[in-house]
């Protein structure tokens, strides 16, 4: 979808009857009876429905991947090779095509790939929740979407190289990469110390104060990143002790002291709505804002309950999610045409 948003013309290749199986993870579906979900990663494409045991379909296949720019797949390891589809076999008789696998934990690994179970095994969960709690899944299927993004980048980068060489290339990403890699800063504390990282909750590992708090009316976060932030925070509470405390004057210093500083901040924070302290943090410069909604959120969001939230990257909606097997007839007929052009991915 990231592709398409960035113009390229892109089929999307699915089995006949379900098609995508997210086509049923619902409810909600729309008036169209498509989910939701399927909905939100779909625009900007055409769809065709190919069953793989038929040799037509196939032969249609290897006539789309002649033209296109980028194959991309997330089958299991010799699914394609079974039918004699693999990836080797068309880079081989189209060295400038591009070739990205998408896979669960990486090309020789059969198993399938889930967003819930990579979460679990790559440390997310463990992180994830409040301190004394159960491990915690993020609240977006958000190891799918960093795979995705690593992927869009990969091709991108794929097409650069190509650019230059003239050469395709097969790039293989995996959700289980894709998001230890992720663990970023937190698995660099790991590195670093040899110990494991535990749970924050809302707190932050490396700085403070970074969390939430409960103000008189609804939660609001205060994410001091410096010094000067910090000493900016106090002041714009009222914590003037605090602000001159010389204990306090550095991240070190407030990390040693979290517990007594964090309570200090939690009792002025209640004492007052929330609009309040955002407006005295935001005149001191102190990073700082109310805990919303989704649907709060989304009111300032570019959105449609058809193609979704506006595309991230410099893009547009071209198309809206496509029903099952909606261009099949003139994908069949036209090829990359059907876009009324000769460029293709």
């Amino acid at each position: 979808m990231m592709l398409g948003d960035l113009g390229a013309d892109v089929i999307k290749v699915e089995r006949p009857g379900g098609g995508d199986d997210t086509r049923s993870w619902g409810p909600p579906f729309d008036g169209r009876g498509e989910s939701a979900y399927y909905l939100s990663v779909n625009r900007n494409k055409k769809s065709v429905a190919v069953d793989l045991s038929n040799a037509e379909d196939r032969a249609m296949i290897a006539a789309l991947l002649a033209d296109a720019d980028v194959a991309v797949d997330n089958f299991k390891r010799g699914t394609l090779a079974r039918y004699d589809l693999s990836p080797q076999r068309f880079l081989a008789q189209h060295p400038a095509l591009v070739w990205c696998s998408i896979t669960g934990f990486g090309a020789d690994n059969d198993r399938p790939g889930y967003d819930y179970i990579v979460q679990a095994e790559r440390g997310w969960m463990a992180i994830t929740g409040e301190a004394d709690g159960v491990p915690m899944k993020v609240g977006v299927a958000l190891a799918d979407v960093v795979a995705g993004k690593d992927a869009a980048v990969a091709v991108l980068a794929a097409l650069a190289a190509r650019y230059r060489d003239g050469r395709g290339r097969h790039v293989v990403t995996s959700l289980a990469q894709s998001a230890s890699a992720a663990l970023v800063n937190v698995a660099q504390n790991v590195l670093v110390t040899g110990r494991d990282a535990p749970r924050w909750g809302n707190a932050h590992p490396n700085l403070v104060p970074y969390e939430l708090f409960e103000a008189a009316d609804r939660s609001i976060v205060i994410a001091v990143g410096n010094d000067a932030q910090w000493r900016a925070c106090a002041i714009a509470l009222g914590l003037h002790e605090l602000a001159g405390d010389p204990r306090l004057a550095t991240n070190a210093g407030r990390l040693e002291h979290r517990e007594e500083l964090v309570l200090a901040l939690a009792e002025r924070v209640r004492e007052e709505d929330a609009s309040h302290w955002l407006s005295r943090l935001a005149q001191a410069g102190v990073p700082a804002g109310v805990v919303r909604s989704v649907l709060e959120s989304l009111r300032e969001a570019e959105v449609s309950p058809l193609t979704g939230v506006a595309p991230s990257v410099p893009g547009e909606v071209r198309l809206p999610p496509p029903r099952l097997d909606e261009h099949g007839d003139e994908i069949r007929r036209h090829g990359w045409g059907v876009f009324g052009g000769d460029g293709a991915e």
